[in-house]
């Protein structure tokens, strides 16, 4: 089965409560196409989403599900080889990949849901 690194928009991943405070969770997608796997970190009650791939070496971020953070929150970490995301952009700040980014998976708050947008 092919992976895919995109989304149609107005796909209802769930209820915002999914994902903790603070933290993230990761949803994967079986599409006709193929099967996307991505991420969400939620802020308050914004979410930012990116594609489960890291730019250095193409695995998935993490190895342990769902953690996808920094211990103190305020990074994305790959588990694989330690490389640092800032949450906002995704831009790369340490490690093997630095001035690379990860892949954006847009996605916002809807009726208190979290949608693919």
């Amino acid at each position: 089965m092919e992976r895919l690194s995109a989304t149609p928009a107005g796909i209802t991943l769930g209820p915002i409560e999914l994902v903790t405070e603070g933290g993230a969770r990761n949803f994967v997608l079986e599409m006709r196409a193929g099967r996307f796997h991505g991420f969400v970190v939620r802020s308050g009650e914004a979410v930012t989403g990116y594609v489960d791939r890291c730019p250095h070496m193409g695995v998935p971020l993490a190895q342990e599900l769902d953690r996808y953070l920094t211990g103190d929150g305020s990074l994305i970490q790959c588990s694989w080889h330690g490389a640092l995301f800032r949450i906002d952009d995704g831009r790369c700040v340490g490690g093997p990949c630095a001035g690379a980014a990860l892949t954006p998976w847009p996605v916002t708050i809807r009726d208190g849901s979290i949608v693919t947008a």
